[in-house]
Parts: structure tokens; sequence; C-alpha cells
């Protein structure tokens, strides 16, 4: 199984929107993905609370069976539209894939 783990800083005003705003459609965005790509097995998206300076914004788990599974996913057409859209809009990004 591998685990596939991302962070993201977003800007406080991006493509028109508030960053709360912008926490909702990437919300909307991201969950209809596991509608879209079969090879997710588990996707959940969890919104900051903390106050701290060292926090992100918003963090994206997700599971999928292999290797070949996640990079089928990170290459799907609706994958690509959400990853653009989510360029435009944080201002940090951290990645950790990991198998167990």
């Amino acid at each position: 199984m591998v685990k596939h783990i991302v962070m993201w800083k977003l800007k406080a005003f991006a493509e028109g929107k508030s960053r709360a705003d912008n926490v909702s459609v990437l919300r909307e965005k991201l969950e209809r993905l596991k509608e879209l790509i079969p090879e997710i097995k588990t996707l959940e998206l969890g919104v900051n609370f903390s106050s701290s300076d060292h926090a992100y914004d918003v963090i994206l788990y997700s599971e999928f069976k292999n290797r070949k599974d996640l990079e089928l996913y990170q290459n799907h057409p609706e994958h690509r539209v959400v990853a653009d859209f989510v360029s435009k809009i944080r201002s940090e990004r951290k990645v950790v894939d990991y198998e167990i």
C-alpha cells in the first residue's frame, strides 16, 4: 500500500476568492476525485484550525494499492485539473509518499 500526503499553505486571496472560499472549492474538487479515479482507495481532506505560523492550511491524505496506481492518479486528467487550480491558490506545498 502507498500513502500519499500533501500539505498546502494557501494565499490569503487568489482566483478572486478568499482563503476560506478557496478551501471550500478545493474540498469539493478533491472529494469529487474519489468518484472519478478508481485507483484512489482512501481520500481525506483536513483543514487546519491551529493558529501556529508553522501550520499549513490544508492536508490531503490518500491511499493507493501500489506505486503504479499513485502514478495513474497523478497523471489522470481530472487530477491535473485540480492540480492546476491548486497551483494558483497555494503559496507553499509539501508532499510525502511512502509504502507500508
